[in-house]
């Protein structure tokens, strides 16, 4: 380290002093504001800026809303600008700007010169990092409800297919085995009807638990996943998916697979619902470090961004959601007359570096 002249040390102390983003007072022991920097003039109003000059006594508490004590959120007792024995080498305090309101500071105040009296006031915006926080938090809370969806769905699924639709299965052959009793012929043609209903009945468990939680994807994985759940669709309405997968990897993690699962399965449903179309391109594939899931159809399509979009739009902000959990990347591209297409971008080098911290 090279060592600085005085005239040098000084010259940088005052760019510092110019130039920081910090705002900086410099306060006497009764309190008054010295003198301020630059980035502090910005923050406050001008009347109270005014009152500083002129040197009247508490013309920072103007401004001030108060600061975190361990006994409340904005306390103005004990108050850091008069009290110079207590430690306020590091605190909160929230300061009632001009242009954006009351505002949270991460704040520094100590002594500089013990013979005046003389102590520094420094203060740094907490905005920023509190809403990086609030995301943080948000994405972790989105994650944790997803979470709980999925368990939740996993369980209902299994207990419709495990418990309830084998009860039924097992009433279903009792009917069949009183049919080959000697029963007259209403009795028989009563036996019937409520076979077919209960068949029936059957198969809407069996297609609601694949559709709530397809044993497939947790057992088999992705690939297995959607040949079983498109062709449910094929069966159901018709309609044909043409699907290709070209995967490197058997498995991936359970969230990835869950969001490349959910995504697909809203994506074809917008398809069927609105695209007008008899069939369905999938395809499912890595390239280049990402898992891309591309669904197209060759349907009517809609302009972007018409506000003309049909539905609610809640499935493709879902779609969104889910997606960003991974850092996925999720685009939509879309013209009349020329389909629509939506495309999926999973970085797997993030996923399965963040799999591996946690662990």
């Amino acid at each position: 380290m090279i060592p600085l002249t005085d005239d040098r040390l000084t010259i940088l102390l005052g760019k510092m002093y110019e130039n920081s983003i910090e705002a900086i007072f410099f306060i006497d022991r009764d309190g008054k504001v010295l003198a301020m920097n630059p980035a502090a003039e910005n923050i406050l109003d001008t009347d109270v800026i005014e009152r500083m000059y002129r040197k009247e006594e508490n013309s920072l508490c103007q401004s001030c809303q108060g600061y975190m004590s361990e006994q409340e959120a904005m306390s103005c007792c004990n108050c850091y600008l008069v009290n110079s024995k207590e430690d306020f080498s590091s605190f909160q305090v929230y300061l009632k700007t001009r242009n954006q309101g009351v505002v949270p500071y991460a704040a520094s105040c100590h002594m500089i010169d013990e013979t005046s009296g003389t102590r520094i006031f420094m203060l740094l915006n907490l905005t920023k990092q509190f809403q990086t926080q609030e995301k943080l938090y948000q994405s972790k809370m989105l994650k944790y409800i997803i979470k709980a969806q999925e368990d939740e769905r996993k369980r209902i699924s299994r207990e419709l297919h495990d418990s309830v639709a084998q009860e039924l299965l097992s009433s279903l052959v009792d009917l069949r085995v009183i049919k080959y009793m000697n029963v007259n012929e209403d009795v028989l043609r009563k036996i019937q009807q409520t076979e077919i209903s209960i068949t029936r009945l059957l198969d809407d468990i069996r297609h609601l638990s694949v559709e709530l939680r397809p044993a497939s994807l947790d057992d088999l994985g992705l690939e297995a996943a959607f040949r079983s759940h498109f062709k449910g669709i094929e069966k159901n309405y018709g309609v044909l998916i043409d699907f290709s997968a070209e995967l490197s990897a058997a498995r991936y993690s359970s969230e990835v697979e869950t969001v490349v699962y959910r995504v697909c399965q809203e994506a074809v449903l917008n398809a069927l619902k609105y695209a007008d179309t008899d069939q369905v391109y999938v395809k499912l594939f890595e390239q280049n470090g990402y898992l891309q899931l591309i669904v197209r159809d060759e349907g009517g399509g809609f302009i972007l961004d018409s506000g003309e979009v049909k539905g609610t739009g809640l499935g493709l902000y879902g779609m969104r959601e889910r997606s960003e959990l991974v850092n996925g990347q999720l685009t939509l591209m879309s013209d009349i007359g020329k389909g629509t297409t939506i495309q999926l971008y999973i970085p797997l080098a993030e996923v399965r570096t963040r799999e591996e911290a946690l662990q």
